[in-house]
């Protein structure tokens, strides 16, 4: 026994395909990991390699409301994303119509949100 890290982080989706977009091509570099093939599972998903860890996009209902979660990302349940340029990342959403907060301690953070409603952090290292 004994922590070492994070494996993944399971997100919900209502659209594969839509999901996949935004997680391949709007936020570009995410790709898939052959090694996890999806169909042993009785639902629809991917395996998303970010860096050394993975995010598992599960097609399934999601059981939380889609409306009235709080605009801003950092106080709902989420996952963080470490990247090196918070500036590309802002002119990436923007040039796509993606709406985004920036971290309010000041530190170089934005919040978004998938197609789902599901809130990530993406914070500069």
């Amino acid at each position: 026994y004994g922590v070492v890290g994070v494996h993944h982080v399971g997100i919900l989706c209502q659209n594969l395909e839509r999901s996949l977009h935004f997680y391949q091509n709007i936020l570009e570099g995410l790709c898939i990991n052959e090694a996890r093939p999806h169909h042993k599972l009785p639902y629809r998903g991917a395996w998303l390699w970010v860096g050394s860890e993975m995010i598992h996009l599960m097609e399934l209902p999601n059981p939380d409301p889609l409306l009235g979660r709080p605009e801003h990302g950092g106080r709902d349940r989420h996952a963080c994303i470490a990247i090196r340029d918070v500036d590309v990342l802002k002119q990436i959403l923007d040039e796509a119509g993606i709406c985004y907060t920036m971290s309010r301690s000041g530190r170089p953070a934005i919040f978004t949100r998938d197609p789902d409603a599901n809130a990530l952090e993406f914070t500069q290292i």
